[in-house]
């Protein structure tokens, strides 16, 4: 048997029993390269509708198609033996009705090898988060900050705050209670954070809402600082590689103007001589 054969994948089950036990890693990831990197030390891969924004440089994430969502998820899928891989549902896939979303989950799930979907929204998508999970489809539920819904909140701002905070508790817990496995929460208040997190039987992900969820999750694009764009006030940035890839592109560029490019020493020593 090999060593990626020996390989036990994580499952949303898995996922699931990691309530209330050691915080959940979890990052985006939309390329074979970066998905072996992620895999090696988080337990959740999210092909992320971000990758709009972030690789093809569209202004939100409402343009991206399933045909974009497939096309990273199978490059993903090639670069994880344990991670659990989850696919985002992009907008306009799922919002009609649950048969629309149940096609084109499938089709994700199908055409990727994904362990579960990601769709936003909240008490008015339990009842499509009901239907896939009855017809053995995981669903990761996503509330807060719902970045497909960016025009309606009117920004990416904060959620939760006041009176707010019991309509998007009520929404978690509907949510969680129609069958999804575990919930992102996206910029949303400590407090309310904790409450919710305290109040359902599921794990919380949080990205923006604190170290009280049961695991956190960022864009792996602005966790190494490759996304200059924005700057999330939550993001920490564990390395600046933009800045530094810009600063050694620029080298070379100036290297190859001064006609100042050697080969290595040892690049041809096993060519013979002429």
């Amino acid at each position: 048997m090999s060593v990626a054969a020996a390989i036990r994948a994580i499952t949303p089950p898995d996922i699931l029993a990691r309530k209330g036990g050691d915080p959940i890693a979890c990052l985006t990831a939309y390329t074979t390269p970066m998905a072996r990197l992620v895999d090696r030390h988080c337990e959740l891969v999210l092909v992320g509708d971000s990758l709009g924004m972030v690789l093809h440089g569209l202004p939100s994430t409402l343009g991206v198609t399933i045909e974009m969502m497939i096309l990273h998820g199978q490059a993903v899928r090639r670069g994880l033996d344990r991670a659990l891989m989850v696919i985002d549902m992009p907008f306009g896939s799922y919002e009609e009705d649950p048969q629309q979303a149940f096609r084109n989950a499938a089709r994700l799930m199908a055409e990727t090898g994904a362990g579960a979907v990601k769709l936003e929204g909240g008490a008015g998508m339990a009842g499509t988060v009901g239907f896939l999970t009855a017809r053995g489809i995981p669903v990761m539920a996503h509330v807060g900050l719902t970045p497909q819904a960016v025009h309606t909140l009117g920004g990416y701002k904060v959620q939760g705050r006041g009176e707010d905070g019991d309509r998007i508790a009520a929404e978690a817990a509907a949510l969680a209670g129609a069958g999804a496995f575990s919930l992102v929460m996206e910029k949303v208040p400590e407090g309310l954070a904790r409450r919710i997190t305290e109040a359902i039987p599921i794990p919380t992900i949080g990205i923006g809402a604190s170290a009280a969820c049961d695991g956190q999750i960022l864009v792996i694009d602005d966790m190494l600082g490759l996304f200059e764009d924005f700057r999330p006030k939550f993001v920490r940035r564990y390395a600046e590689l933009g800045r530094d890839a810009g600063s050694a592109i620029a080298a070379y560029a100036d290297d190859v103007r001064a006609r100042r490019f050697p080969a290595p020493e040892h690049a041809f020593a096993d060519e013979p001589a002429q």
